[in-house]
């Protein structure tokens, strides 16, 4: 249904377990520079892949409140993890267009030459029912080699992007799928675009690695359009971070990903 066009002017919503959404809010900005957004990283619960689903959901409904409470007109749960566990039952609970993430395997599947596609992702999305979906319907003709990272999200949420400790691990989890011969990766995890570079040093330029944020970003900008909730002003946009993290430097891990002074509020 097509929303009163007062809503046009309302903030996006972003959420994420931690700062790896601002990947796909990069995207989002990019494509629609004059969209107001909000973006929650609850890092305090983070990583979700460790959770069990039920204490995902849980976390995904406390943040979509948060976000409808600012009146966003639109929700993207910009996590692997969150919207294979959430995503149906958010959409059947809330009335606002929410926007979810997947592991891109059918666009990794088009672009491998070789037919051996590697998923580099948490445990959580790969065990998920959403992932053993994606492979029954996209990875019949293809060879899928799969690897959990553990331990590189909160790399990242510490902001450690380019330290030993993260390259050692990112060498570990790219091993295997080298091995296995892939020549197409797949980043399943909103933040591990922050340290494809490395990823592409240990791989090599033979490899195409596949970050789905800016599909998602034309995916809203669709429902959007579909809704007639696309703000025209040309006025510039706000963006505002909140977040509940714990970590004296979590402030400067926010700048640093989104490339630019931020304002960002502190939850308790």
């Amino acid at each position: 249904m097509p929303k009163n066009n007062t809503m046009t002017k309302n903030p996006i919503g972003v959420m994420d377990s931690g700062v790896g959404g601002i990947s796909v809010l990069r995207h989002i900005h990019a494509l629609m520079p004059h969209e107001h957004l909000i973006y929650f990283a609850d890092s305090a619960h983070a990583p979700y892949g460790n959770k069990s689903q039920e204490e995902i959901k849980q976390r995904c409904f406390a943040v979509a409140d948060f976000l409808i409470a600012q009146d966003v007109k639109a929700i993207v749960v910009a996590c692997n993890t969150a919207t294979a566990a959430a995503i149906a039952e958010m959409r059947a609970k809330y009335d606002l267009p929410i926007i979810g993430m997947e592991p891109a395997v059918k666009p990794a599947a088009a672009a491998s030459k070789n037919g051996i596609i590697g998923v580099l992702a948490t445990v959580g999305t790969l065990k998920s029912a959403q992932f053993a979906a994606l492979l029954e319907s996209y990875g019949r003709n293809v060879e899928v080699v799969t690897q959990g990272c553990i331990g590189l999200v909160e790399c990242i949420e510490r902001g450690e992007l380019d330290t030993e400790h993260t390259k050692q691990l990112l060498a570990q989890y790219c091993a295997p799928l080298l091995a296995e011969g892939a020549d197409t990766i797949v980043l399943g995890c909103t933040h591990y675009p922050f340290v494809s570079a490395l990823i592409a040093q240990i791989v090599g330029k033979s490899v195409t690695i596949i970050d789905t944020g800016a599909a998602v970003a034309k995916q809203l900008q669709h429902k959007l359009n579909a809704q007639s909730s696309v703000n025209s002003s040309i006025e510039p946009a706000t963006i505002l971070f909140f977040t509940n993290s714990q970590h004296t430097q979590s402030n400067k891990v926010i700048e640093t990903l989104w490339g630019q002074p931020a304002a960002i509020q502190r939850l308790s």
